[in-house]
């Protein structure tokens, strides 16, 4: 066997690896999605468990019976939201790479969870087709700010008209921009900090009030 033909062979030999490595390794999969795609993972670390606490501190579980996440990678948010959700509700994740999309649905085996390969911005059209024509919440990671033009303003006003009143869009960026795609669509916004992260975030929730929704 000459040079070219075992470097090949070991290639192909780490390549198994990596791939049995694929379920059972989390952090192994979103590293190769951020290697692959860095402008729409966002982040080289998956979020603290102190940011998903705080993010999700405002959300009353008793009365969700949606719940949306944008961009789910692989379900650093997802299982703590599952954890919290009720037994009758549904968690519909959106994500534009199907390979975490495949992942989520090998990965958790939870009858509440619908894993959707697609853009946030068509999540009118995601929730109808699963029988829901309003969302209690919607939780986002997606970096606005490295989104083609005009994606970010299209995911804001889109949600904004999914989420019914008294509910809220969640977000944590590592940019402050996002609040120029958010802002616009609802009434109230709450902004917090996070610095245990990696990197520091930022925290938006923003809510649907009666009078935002002429």
């Amino acid at each position: 066997m000459n040079f070219s033909s075992a470097r090949a062979l070991k290639g192909r030999s780490l390549g198994k690896r990596l791939a049995r490595q694929h379920t059972s390794s989390p952090r192994l999969q979103f590293l190769r999605e951020f290697f692959k795609h860095p402008v729409m993972v966002g982040s080289v670390i998956p979020s603290s468990m102190r940011l998903i606490d705080r993010m999700l501190a405002p959300v009353d579980w008793a009365n969700t019976k949606l719940f949306v996440e944008y961009g789910p990678g692989v379900g650093t948010f997802t299982r703590p939201i599952l954890d919290r959700l009720g037994a009758d509700a549904t968690l519909i994740t959106i994500d534009t790479n199907a390979e975490f999309t495949a992942y989520l649905r090998a990965d958790i085996d939870d009858d509440r969870l619908i894993a959707v390969t697609g853009s946030a911005a068509d999540v009118e059209k995601i929730i109808a087709a699963h029988g829901f024509e309003k969302a209690d919440y919607v939780l986002s990671g997606l970096p606005f700010s490295t989104l083609p033009p005009g994606v970010g303003e299209a995911i804001g006003k889109a949600t904004a008209k999914v989420i019914r009143t008294g509910g809220a869009f969640l977000v944590y960026q590592f940019s402050p921009k996002v609040r120029d795609f958010i802002a616009p669509f609802f009434e109230r916004l709450d902004r917090g900090f996070e610095w245990w992260n990696v990197p520091p975030a930022t925290l938006f929730w923003a809510w649907r009030e009666e009078s935002s929704l002429s």
